[in-house]
């Protein structure tokens, strides 16, 4: 009795989770199935429709569109702005070179950030291993102080002993 009502949650589960998968698909796929399908029957009814006529402008070549592109060259390029007509002008050689410099500028500034981070590090570490430095001088101090502390509580606590000892002795029935 007992493993059937076990047995029943997990297949009622099961079939709800079944049930639950197929409308999911049945939602997702429906709309695209039906479109379709309704086209298709469409193609097969109309089959006698007759080809679209279109009025396209026959294909244009881009030098009709833009006449003047055509006359543009790498010469006339920048021709009034001197510094663009400097830059024109300069070999292949010339660029790499200035490239280069600019390469090892970036690198010589990366550089000297990086040791300027470098420094910063090694300062605070200084600054730091002073500051562990005073921490533990504290703390041999506190416990040298303790140790201290628990021989004179512990003399004090023999001499106490010693004087109720003799207060004992001589009468005293204490608290």
């Amino acid at each position: 009795m007992r493993t059937e009502m076990n047995r029943r949650p997990p297949t009622c589960f099961r079939c709800c989770l079944v049930v639950f998968a197929v409308v999911s698909a049945l939602f997702v796929s429906g709309p695209a199935l039906f479109f379709t399908f309704k086209k298709g029957l469409k193609w097969k009814g109309a089959s006698g429709c007759a080809p679209c006529v279109c009025d396209c402008a026959p294909a244009q070549s881009l030098f009709q569109i833009v006449p003047g592109l055509a006359n543009l060259t790498i010469a006339d390029c920048g021709k009034d702005d001197p510094d663009l007509k400097e830059e024109m002008e300069k070999h292949v050689v010339d660029l790499l070179s200035e490239e280069l410099k600019l390469q090892e500028t970036i690198g010589e500034e990366h550089s000297h950030h990086m040791n300027i981070t470098l420094g910063e590090a090694k300062r605070l570490a200084s600054q730091y291993q002073g500051e562990a430095e005073k921490c533990i001088i504290a703390t041999q101090t506190c416990e040298g102080a303790r140790e201290r502390t628990e021989v004179l509580i512990t003399k004090e606590k023999k001499v106490t002993s010693m004087w109720e000892q003799r207060a004992l002795q001589l009468g005293w029935e204490g608290e």
